[in-house]
């Protein structure tokens, strides 16, 4: 099965000392590059989708192209339902195949959170697929959450090891000061919560928003304890700046087999970068 959950990857990350990367794609030319890449360095890989992005490509569709480009590459990976907030969205995607979830009730009271991500991680494991929850709020945009500034709240390491217990999930992603999309000013982590955090709860710990992180920052907080880093941001603006210049150098192509091809190969750089900063190369 080419198509698995990401409990077996980030685990081997955490003995191991490094971390997997999941790469948000929206169609079949992203998923093109994030398969190639890993499969051509030897690297772990999830594949991550937002609601809006499953909306726009079909759940079915974005299953049957990445298992398709899996066994093509003998490339196994996670197909990644990211920042989904219903159980019965995730319900119907994961009975579709996907065995990797993020549900999302960060937005939620505590206890409201916690409710609806052991209910949701009860689900999972009946389909062997994984759970990662959020505790504590990014700020920024992902599609189409939005979290305004006021409205970010950092984790509170006592209460993840709480919430660890009481929820039964695989992973946890934290808030130690990162954010969704381009960060408009430089970015400081709190790297002793996030040390606080490792040393109450032993499951992998994820980082969101990753996108313009200088490499240090990420190298330090996957040394603390960070299994898994996402990236979308950046990945999408290499590739529509890509796109944008071939068009205005050649104003009169239409063939998307030829304008996308310095689109995949800007996004490709930044695939191998992060792969290179998670320290993943060879650890499939």
């Amino acid at each position: 099965m080419y198509i698995i959950s990401t409990k077996t990857m980030l685990n081997k990350a955490q003995r191991e000392g490094y971390a997997v990367p999941a790469f948000n794609i929206h169609n079949l030319e992203t998923l093109q590059v994030v398969v190639e890449t890993a499969a051509e360095l030897r690297s772990p890989l999830i594949v991550a989708g937002t609601p809006g992005t499953f909306s726009y490509a079909g759940v079915g569709n974005l299953v049957a192209i990445a298992g398709n480009l899996a066994s093509h590459f003998n490339q196994p990976l996670a197909i990644h339902l990211d920042h989904h907030e219903t159980f019965s969205d995730i319900e119907t995607k994961v009975q579709a195949g996907i065995r990797s979830v993020m549900i999302d009730g960060s937005h939620f009271p505590y206890h409201d959170n916690v409710a609806l991500v052991k209910a949701v991680t009860d689900l999972c494991h009946r389909y062997d697929a994984s759970v990662e929850a959020e505790l504590g709020r990014l700020g920024g945009q992902e599609d189409d959450l939005i979290v305004d500034a006021k409205d970010t709240r950092y984790t509170n390491p006592q209460q993840a090891k709480d919430f660890v217990e009481k929820t039964g999930i695989d992973s946890l992603a934290v808030a130690i000061g990162t954010a969704h999309g381009l960060y408009t000013a430089e970015p400081k982590l709190d790297f002793e919560r996030l040390a606080e955090i490792r040393q109450q709860v032993d499951i992998p710990l994820v980082l969101h928003g990753a996108s313009g992180l200088p490499a240090a920052d990420i190298r330090r907080a996957i040394a603390l304890g960070v299994c898994k880093v996402n990236v979308a941001t950046e990945l999408k603006i290499a590739f529509s700046d890509a796109l944008k210049a071939w068009f205005a150098s050649h104003p009169d192509a239409s063939d998307p087999r030829h304008y996308m091809v310095p689109a995949k190969t800007a996004m490709k750089e930044v695939v191998r970068k992060v792969i290179g900063v998670c320290g993943c190369e060879g650890k499939l």
